[in-house]
């Protein structure tokens, strides 16, 4: 019988330390995870400095903790994936580091992983891929149209050009006076409000497949600014659900026509924003429309970063002979196509 592969994942590339451990591939076994927001909440966004001490102080208790909930020892386990781009460099670090010196302690195999693609990945922790397939990753740092014709082949099909759909939402959040992180509390008022106030649509050029939000943002921005200086007042939950409509609306329209272009058999949420209410609901109603394309979202619990997606993409890499060795080191500008 094939014995069955346990992989170790640690993920650090921005404020949450995180460690899980994860079998062929599929079963999550352990996932612990120590988030910063509270830490970062009074200063409206993550701190890198404050991101990675409090890295440093976490990275062993989790470790341990994922550990004895798996009830597994180093010598159980057949490599450790972790994310070693893109992200907060500092952060990165603490990670890189930690899986290096448990691989040259314990002689287990090193994996480097590349945080989108666990995002990507966290969907095979809810059902199997079916490729060709399309991923529609939306993030705090990335708006992405990913293709895969396999697994560990990815091609960008679009990206966003300047700030990402995850970025935007913190930015109007906190011109609405909302806490950070902004994303749930926008989704949270649009869910309240109307779409009633007009905002663009960036469509880009035709066929384009990549994404702008910076002119969005500023179009929300201005919209309260004027009316601050005509003594206008505006629903704030308005504003929320026109913004929102506005980003849904492009997100869904491209994922839809990029689907439909590239033939796909299934199509894939993935980042911290698929867990946006309003998003999951749109692609479930425009992908209730084309029945022959499976629409996978992901549970809540997986949307954010954690620790078992990266060991689910490193357990696909190990298996097809990906290694690295211990000059591996934190890389932000990690370009995904790295492993084609």
């Amino acid at each position: 019988m094939r014995k069955d592969l346990l992989i170790m994942g640690i993920e650090s590339s921005c404020d949450e330390t995180a460690v899980a451990i994860v079998k062929n591939g599929r079963e999550i076994v352990s996932n612990v995870i120590a988030s910063q927001i509270e830490s970062h909440k009074r200063f409206g966004g993550v701190v890198p400095e404050i991101a990675s001490r409090h890295h440093v102080e976490q990275i062993t208790i989790v470790l341990e903790e994922a550990m004895k909930q798996a009830g597994v020892t180093f010598k159980d386990l057949d490599a450790i994936a972790v994310t070693e781009g893109p992200g907060l460099v500092g952060a990165l670090l603490i990670g890189v580091n930690a899986a290096k010196a448990i691989a040259f302690a314990h002689s287990i195999p090193l994996v480097g992983v590349h945080h989108i693609t666990g995002h990507i990945y966290a969907n095979r922790l809810v059902t199997e891929m079916n490729f060709p397939l399309l991923s529609l990753v939306v993030s705090g740092g990335h708006t992405e149209l990913v293709y895969m014709k396999e697994h560990g082949d990815f091609k960008v099909i679009g990206e966003t050009r300047d700030d990402a759909a995850g970025e935007a939402y913190d930015k109007v959040a906190r011109t609405l006076n909302q806490p950070y992180p902004g994303g749930p509390h926008i989704d949270r008022m649009a869910q309240e409000g109307k779409p009633t106030i007009n905002l663009p649509r960036a469509w880009l050029e035709e066929g384009s497949y990549d994404f702008s939000f910076s002119g969005l943002k500023s179009a929300v921005i201005n919209t309260v600014h004027n009316a601050e200086q005509r003594g206008e007042s505006i629903k704030p939950e308005d504003l929320a659900a026109s913004f929102q409509q506005s980003v849904i609306d492009v997100l869904v329209t491209k994922a839809v026509k990029a689907a439909k272009e590239y033939q796909v058999k299934q199509v894939l949420l993935a980042g911290g924003v698929a867990a946006n209410k309003g998003l999951r609901a749109a692609l479930t109603e425009a992908f209730t429309k084309i029945p022959e394309i499976e629409l996978v979202i992901p549970p809540l619990s997986l949307c954010t970063d954690n620790a078992a997606m990266i060991a689910a993409v490193g357990s696909v890499l190990f298996e097809k002979g990906k290694r690295a060795n211990l000059s591996l080191n934190g890389n932000p500008g990690l370009d995904i196509t790295i492993y084609n």
